[in-house]
């Protein structure tokens, strides 16, 4: 018999690999979350032992407000400069969003180094400031995060509507939260999931910059995979994944289409 080569053999590589990287590791973090250390039978242990220390869940706390704060500050920062970069009125020169997106083009850990000998000279150090060195090394390294869905969002977004808002008598105030706004929600969703997730799991940020007085969630995890405690590494792993997941569906469910014509009103 003849072989016949179809288009949907190109799909067998992604296949294989999301078999591999994906399916394979999220079995493995269950099977160890939910198994017993010593025996390695089915249990809850480590479900009792993480909930049962209040140590754990101070942390996870800790890097949700962490995560939540580097999103709002990223928004805050990025939205204005991504809506000016848009602009052609104010941005005539391409080269000047790229200036904006070269960090990404840098190791993150050389980045971080180069944060915590900045702040460390300006007397901002981790050693007396964690928080504020933390919050400055997680917004700056994930700020072109923020920058970019929102600079392509809006690259897309009708400016006509902006102008017809205030001919029909909108105040600057009313055509930012009733159009703008809603024109630009898909950037806004995109950016603060890409910040608020690796957020979570970042752990060397927070260790270089606050001199391991800041502990975060990811911290954690390595710590017990390092001691090759895997059932409880797993288990908080598992958390995290949860998280990440929970947050997807968050996005997704403010993430629908909105007429903004009737909005105006």
């Amino acid at each position: 018999m003849r072989f016949r080569f179809q288009r949907k053999y190109l799909a067998i590589p992604y296949l294989v690999f999301f078999l591999l990287f994906i399916i394979v590791p999220v079995f493995l973090i269950i099977y160890y979350a939910f198994t017993d250390r010593a025996t390695g039978l089915p249990s809850i242990s480590n479900l009792v032992n993480f909930f049962s220390d209040r140590t754990n869940v101070d942390v996870l706390v800790i890097s949700l407000v962490f995560a939540m704060a580097t999103t709002l500050i990223c928004l805050l920062i990025g939205y204005p400069i991504a809506y000016i970069l848009a602009d052609k009125k104010y941005n005539k020169n391409a080269v000047i969003v790229t200036l904006f997106i070269m960090p990404m083009w840098i190791n993150f850990i050389i980045r971080t180094g180069a944060t915590r000998d900045l702040l460390t000279w300006i007397g901002l150090g981790g050693g007396t400031h964690p928080v504020f060195a933390t919050l400055v090394g997680l917004v700056y390294n994930y700020l072109p995060f923020t920058i970019l869905p929102l600079y392509s969002t809006m690259l897309k977004m009708d400016r006509s509507l902006i102008d017809a808002s205030y001919d029909l008598g909108a105040n600057p105030f009313q055509t930012f939260t009733k159009v703008i706004i809603p024109l630009t929600k898909p950037g806004i969703i995109s950016a603060c999931t890409m910040v608020f997730m690796p957020t979570i799991s970042s752990y060397v940020i927070s260790d270089l910059l606050s001199e391991y007085n800041i502990v975060l969630f990811g911290s954690y995890i390595d710590l017990y995979f390092n001691q090759s405690n895997w059932n409880f590494g797993s288990f908080m792993a598992l958390i995290m994944l949860l998280l990440v997941g929970l947050s997807v569906l968050l996005t997704r469910k403010f993430d629908k289409s909105e007429d903004v014509r009737t909005s105006l009103w």
